[in-house]
């Protein structure tokens, strides 16, 4: 068992975690406070491959594993976790396209996200559907023989403001997950509409809600086989969840290590923080958590790269890394006192900014009932 990175993989996240600091977290706060997302950090973030991450190299990406793809988002996230945003969305929506959609279909789509020209989201939950996606509404209505019109409403988008087109699940047949089928929409066009959202935190990713009234899809716009759109789709979220996970864990990392370096600095009673025991051991306990739900996370994305199942590992990173990120932030916060209550410490900004992927692309309770039903099999299980 050989439990290390390879020289390769050390490399490229010194690189990524080099540029990220110099270009990404300048702009962490600031973008914060704009509320806005910048169509710049996806062309910055393709030059350096981040965007192309999963995509075929036939088709302008990097063809990375899946554990690079974690790397990725873990140190991108550390310099500014909204970033990593981009590496979730479009390495899931490529995993999608990469798995399902014809080569004609790649070579049409793929290029441009790969460049950061063209920014991808995937529309699934609607204001009635979360958790319970299979039971989407959103109507997909026969145009004659060349496609549908789309007719409802998608919300808790991400990137929803921006993105140029989208991964959109609508029912094409009966009730139920083989009822959906999955679309290419391009969403500039004018029957689509949007309405972005003032969030508690990241507020520089874009969430929205999407408006499609009568909106035209070909056939030649289905990604694979009709009816197939919900299942396959939903294969690609164990990926997802994990590198979620990293994200989640790269923000935590980093506010533990300005919080080392506070209690060396700081000075109360006549002796460091670190000193005292109160302080010390909690900061101590957190490390060790982290590094535990890391070892989870890669351990997912491991799987994934050798064809193992790999749903309950992934479970567990969704359920675990972004509440104990946000515990572990909380503690830093509080470690550091009232400085760390100010807004130009980004502390409380990477609070606000975790506890979002405690709700996004599956609850804590739906990992456990995952996690659950592959321990003790779907029969013995919720």
């Amino acid at each position: 068992m050989h439990y290390a990175f390879d020289e390769d993989q050390e490399t490229y996240r010194h690189e990524i975690r080099r540029w990220a600091t110099k270009v990404l977290a300048p702009h962490y706060q600031s973008d914060d406070k704009a509320g806005v997302f910048r169509r710049q950090l996806a062309l910055d973030m393709a030059a350096m491959g981040l965007t192309g991450l999963r995509i075929p190299e036939e088709y302008g990406g990097q063809h990375a594993s899946a554990v690079v793809a974690g790397l990725a988002a873990e140190e991108v996230a550390r310099a500014d976790f909204n970033a990593a945003y981009i590496i979730v969305v479009i390495g899931l929506v490529s995993d999608i396209i990469v798995r399902n959609a014809t080569h004609e279909q790649q070579l049409a789509w793929l290029p441009a996200i790969a460049e950061g020209t063209s920014i991808p989201c995937i529309c699934i939950t609607e204001p009635g559907h979360g958790t319970d996606a299979a039971s989407l509404e959103l109507k997909a209505v026969p145009d004659g023989e060349d496609g549908w019109t789309l007719h409802g409403e998608k919300t808790s988008i991400t990137l929803g403001t921006e993105a140029d087109v989208a991964v959109v699940l609508a029912r094409t047949g009966g009730p139920g997950a083989r009822g959906v089928s999955a679309f290419w929409v391009d969403l500039h066009h004018p029957t689509v509409s949007r309405a972005g959202f003032d969030d508690l935190g990241s507020r520089a990713i874009g969430r929205a809600s999407l408006y499609f009234d009568g909106t035209p899809v070909s056939r030649g716009a289905l990604i694979g086989k009709e009816g197939d759109g919900f299942v396959s789709t939903m294969q690609g979220f164990d990926y997802s969840r994990a590198i979620i996970g990293l994200a989640c864990l790269g923000a935590a990392q980093i506010s533990l290590e300005e919080t080392y370096q506070w209690v060396r600095d700081r000075v109360a009673f006549g002796k460091p923080l670190g000193t005292f025991q109160g302080v010390s051991f909690p900061l101590a306990e957190s490390a060790t958590y982290v590094q535990g739900a890391r070892h989870v996370c890669y351990e997912a994305l491991w799987r994934k790269d050798h064809d193992l199942e790999h749903s309950v590992e992934a479970g567990m990173a969704k359920f675990w890394a972004p509440k104990l990120a946000t515990e572990v932030i909380h503690r830093c916060l509080l470690t550091f006192g009232h400085l760390a209550y100010a807004n130009d410490n980004p502390l409380g900004q990477r609070l606000r900014d975790v506890i979002g992927l405690e709700i996004g692309d599956g609850t804590e309770q739906v990992s456990k009932l995952v996690i659950a039903r592959g321990l003790l099999g779907r029969a013995y299980a919720p």
